[in-house]
């Protein structure tokens, strides 16, 4: 006699887990990192104050009579509001039936499309872009707005250009192995300008060249065990005191390979529209989906482009 088994069986039900697992990366650490600030225009513009180099032979003549020199005039900078969105439309016979791992549709699709969007927003601000006023608009990047860097020595277009949002370093110079004396020479040079970088952001790719790095100013790692347990072997690094300030060593994913970036926290953040900061609107229905649109329209602000740093042509 043949056994009844699973296969010829009917009536079995499914056994769907209610829990979606979602592996894709999420983490946004420069958008994250950021000050955020609202603009009220299409362009967001700020002030930076030079002060006169210092003079070593400030001494005058007992009884002299004052000297005027000029002010100097602070520098308008700028840059550009971005429109980035996410939309997505849902048909009523989705948001109605029974789901595994969430309820309605529409709503679930909203925080997807939050997510993408942030991300989005955190690739932009990492890749090379200069700003633009043509429809549509785009934001300067920190590429085009950094000016403390350390760049392969037949790099041909880092101009002047670089460090107001209008251009961009050409990222035609020979590929090298990154070392810390490069990020030292940007650290240093950030720091002589006034800034004090307290991140140094790097691709995934990057933070285990990072590790690898041998100096003597790469602290030793330490693990201190309240129990016993199975010993482990240490090979990353998180932290760089440099000799000009200590750096949170950051993995950002969106980062390109070819460079890494040193950030002062204190002096950039993304600006957004009032009401435009992630703002999501239902749309009119045409038929029988439910749809959404999710808008933000934002801005980088490098209020001192000269507090930051980076490494170029990397390899």
């Amino acid at each position: 006699m043949a056994t009844h088994t699973t296969t010829t069986a009917v009536g079995e039900r499914e056994d769907l887990a209610d829990v979606i697992t979602r592996i894709d990366p999420d983490e946004t650490p420069i958008f994250s990192a950021l000050r955020k600030e609202t603009g009220n225009g299409v362009f967001v513009e700020w002030q930076v104050q030079e002060l006169a180099a210092a003079a070593s032979n400030n001494y005058q003549n007992e009884g002299a009579d004052a000297t005027y020199d000029t002010p100097t005039p602070t520098v308008r900078l700028g840059n550009y509001m971005q429109i980035s969105q996410k939309d997505a439309a849902i048909s009523g016979t989705l948001d109605a039936v029974d789901k595994a791992g969430r309820d309605k549709e529409t709503a679930y699709q909203k925080i997807l499309k939050g997510l993408e969007l942030r991300r989005d927003i955190e690739k932009s601000v990492a890749t090379a872009q200069a700003r633009s006023a043509s429809d549509p608009r785009k934001a300067g990047t920190l590429s085009s707005w950094i000016t403390n860097v350390s760049i392969a020595s037949d790099e041909t277009a880092f101009n002047a250009g670089v460090g107001l949002g209008t251009h961009i370093p050409s990222d035609d110079g020979t590929d090298r192995t990154m070392t810390l004396a490069m990020i030292d020479a940007a650290m240093q040079a950030a720091y002589e300008d006034g800034g004090q970088p307290n991140m140094l952001v790097v691709s995934p790719a990057k933070k285990v060249a990072f590790s690898d790095l041998n100096s003597g100013s790469v602290s030793t790692n330490q693990i201190n065990y309240t129990a016993p347990r199975e010993a482990a072997i240490v090979g990353s690094v998180s932290l760089y005191l440099s000799d000009f300030g200590q750096l949170d060593v950051v993995i950002d994913r969106f980062t390109p390979s070819d460079r890494v970036y040193l950030l002062d926290s204190d002096y950039a953040s993304i600006c957004t529209l009032p009401g435009r900061n992630f703002a999501v609107t239902d749309l009119a229905k045409t038929g029988d989906a439910d749809k959404f649109e999710i808008i933000t329209e934002w801005s980088l602000k490098v209020s001192a482009p000269k507090a930051h740093g980076a490494v170029y042509n990397l390899s």
